[in-house]
């Protein structure tokens, strides 16, 4: 008997647990993230994804620190969340807790209407791919966002970096559940 899945419940369960961590590092760090520009945040980014790889290459049994990718990709999500505030805001002073979570949550809710609305047309395919596939295609995504970035931002026909950064973070999401649901 096939599973049946609820996807909607399964990315608020994915969401909820990385605003969850965004939230609590909100109150240990505040808002020191508002210094950094986009094309910092996503060399962050890029450092997490490859530390995926590199796990998913060497196996954790061989890992030097005992965390797993589970929060690699919950941290991809939320650079990437951080990522989309800044391309809108500019880097800039500190904002507070409550401005701060209130941007996480258009952000990350912008990037997963538009996951719903391309996974109806693609009809779930994301559910017979690997995890190591979307730490691949984040890594490529990743690339673009650098070439655009080393770009000022121009394209020719391709989207911007920002619609890099919601691809990231439904395909981290798609990651999180295949991992937990």
């Amino acid at each position: 008997m096939e599973k049946i899945h609820d996807t909607a419940a399964e990315f608020a369960q994915a969401k909820s647990l990385c605003r969850n961590i965004f939230e609590k590092k909100l109150k240990d760090y505040g808002t020191s993230w508002r210094i950094m520009r986009p094309s910092s945040l996503t060399d962050q980014i890029y450092i997490k994804a490859r530390r995926i790889r590199s796990l998913e290459e060497k196996g954790m049994e061989n890992a030097s620190v005992n965390e797993g990718i589970e929060p690699e990709f919950i941290g991809i999500v939320n650079y990437c969340v951080i990522a989309l505030i800044q391309l809108s805001l500019g880097p800039g002073e500190q904002l507070s807790i409550d401005k701060a979570l209130e941007l996480y949550d258009e952000k990350l809710d912008g990037a997963t209407q538009l996951m719903a609305n391309k996974n109806h047309d693609y009809d779930e395919a994301w559910r017979l791919m690997r995890v190591s596939s979307f730490t691949d295609i984040i890594l490529q995504k990743l690339l673009r966002t650098k070439e655009i970035e080393d770009h000022n931002g121009r394209t020719l026909i391709s989207e911007g970096v920002d619609a890099n950064y919601m691809d990231m973070i439904n395909y981290a999401l798609f990651a999180l559940i295949k991992l937990n649901y």
